[in-house]
């Protein structure tokens, strides 16, 4: 947000609990969990204060991967990604003035096929454990993506060109 102007933001993570309903359709999924964050924050602000929260989620072969439990997970998440496209989903939810806009952006990612080795030292730098999907492609996991088809913003959990046309719905204009 501070990329795009905005400095009078203060970041508040929701503390509820995430409760994922895997059999909804991965768009709805990650709008629902953005949702629930963004309603739980709008709850203590200001009528005319502007919440947004996000939520990613990672799709291969019907599967959905969030952020992984334990190293374990991570490394089998990683395995299953290697060599192959997947879809990455951020679900955004905008509170302003008690109106909710609530969407999702939609990118594939293709990795390169990675080595067990790679994935080991990888998972060793701590990175993957708080990202969806088990890595972070802004980060040191760049090296894994061959290429990225949608918002690149949106691997990184914010696409900002959705979130921009969002807030201008809200009342917001950033430029």
């Amino acid at each position: 947000m501070e990329m795009l102007g905005v400095t009078d933001l203060i970041v508040r993570p929701a503390a509820g609990e995430e409760k994922a309903d895997l059999s909804l359709p991965p768009p709805l999924l990650c709008t629902t969990l953005a949702e629930g964050k963004a309603r739980e924050i709008a709850a203590d602000a200001e009528a005319d204060d502007v919440v947004i929260a996000a939520d990613t989620i990672v799709v291969h072969a019907g599967s959905v991967y969030g952020k992984p439990h334990s190293a374990e997970e991570a490394a089998d998440m990683l395995r299953a990604l290697s060599g192959s496209t997947h879809e990455v989903y951020t679900g955004v939810c905008v509170i302003r003035n008690g109106r909710s806009l609530c969407r999702a952006d939609r990118s594939c990612v293709t990795f390169r096929a990675l080595s067990d080795g790679e994935i080991a030292r990888y998972i060793a730098t701590g990175e993957p454990m708080d990202k969806a999907g088990a890595y972070g492609a802004q980060g040191k996991a760049a090296l894994f993506v061959e290429r990225i088809d949608g918002d690149f913003f949106n691997v990184m959990g914010l696409p900002l060109c959705m979130l921009g046309e969002m807030l201008k719905e809200q009342g917001v204009e950033l430029l």
